[in-house]
């Protein structure tokens, strides 16, 4: 096993598709090379990355390829690879490290209602299982079900810092207070609302945060505030980030509020997500994410990210 510690600030990116909803390759990685030059310390294949609608082969290229580049700007890459099954989870598990992950974050099944034993022994297989570290997500506050912070602590208990943590279940700060106190305040926690909970749970312990890749770089400015002790800077890039993200409160709002987002940079070429999806901006709420942005940008003191020709 590898005992690699993971801090700041780890950007999930989106999967860009073409109209047909075919995999835009090659705007993966331009994308991956913007995310790498805002600042942040990793990258992440996730759920906003659409990976519930995609098949496992083109699972396997998208992280074969997003490893690639970030190993190219010297940062890991980690991979989702929760299933429905103990077996599918595995076999994600392979395949990703053989991709090149460094890291990997698994959900537990998110149909059906297992017991806490159940979970409890599906995350044990995935831990003995994979040779790199793996990051719990519960990711209850959009999608399936709760973890508990005693079945959390036992495998903290058991795997030590091979195990890691990202609780998206609302409210996120008594949950981290708990499962920090449960593994007497060793456990590395990452906050997973887009970055609007990083102002509450960093003083709480927090080990970084895995927004979403559209505005990384307010995330960074803001954990990097943190970092120095600049609460202040780190609050001023709250306000605007917090409006921003409750504009989405489920799956495919993420998605289709990022998509939109990276559209406006110039980051990738499309807003299309495979569908069919439960979300859409309406003109209102398009002008209300320019707004965001500019005040994003305004806030932490640049006229724009590093952006990126748009085709």
């Amino acid at each position: 096993m590898v005992y690699t510690v993971l801090r700041g600030v780890y950007p999930v990116f989106q999967t860009p598709f073409a109209a047909d909803e075919s995999i835009d390759f090659s705007g993966l990685e331009r994308e991956i090379d913007w995310i790498a030059s805002q600042g942040p310390h990793g990258v992440v294949f996730g759920m906003v990355s659409e990976s519930l609608r995609l098949q496992d082969s083109e699972r396997r290229q998208i992280i074969r390829i997003a490893s690639s580049a970030a190993a190219a700007r010297g940062l890991p890459c980690v991979a989702s690879v929760g299933g429905e099954s103990t077996a599918i989870a595995r076999s994600r598990i392979d395949d990703a490290i053989s991709a090149g992950a460094s890291a990997l974050m698994a959900t537990p099944p998110l149909h059906g209602k297992n017991s806490p034993g159940q979970l409890e022994e599906y995350f044990r297989v995935l831990l003995k299982h994979s040779s790199v570290p793996v990051i719990i997500q519960d990711a209850s506050g959009y999608v399936g079900q709760s973890l508990t912070v005693e079945m959390q602590a036992r495998l903290f208990e058991e795997f030590g810092p091979h195990v890691k943590f990202k609780p998206e279940a609302v409210p996120v700060r008594p949950t981290l207070d708990a499962l920090l106190a449960a593994t007497g305040g060793k456990a590395e926690i990452f906050e997973g609302m887009g970055g609007a909970a990083l102002l509450e749970t960093y003083p709480g312990g927090v080990s970084g945060s895995m927004p979403g890749a559209e505005v990384c770089w307010a995330v960074v400015a803001m954990w990097n505030a943190l970092e120095s002790g600049d609460i202040e800077r780190a609050r001023s890039i709250n306000t605007p980030l917090s409006e921003m993200i409750s504009m989405q409160d489920d799956l495919d709002s993420f998605v289709v509020c990022e998509k939109f987002l990276l559209v406006e940079q110039g980051v990738i070429t499309s807003e299309t997500a495979r569908t069919p999806l439960g979300f859409s901006l309406d003109p209102e709420g398009r002008a209300r994410l320019v707004r965001l942005l500019a005040e994003l940008r305004e806030t932490v003191g640049t006229l724009a990210p590093v952006e990126t020709e748009r085709a």
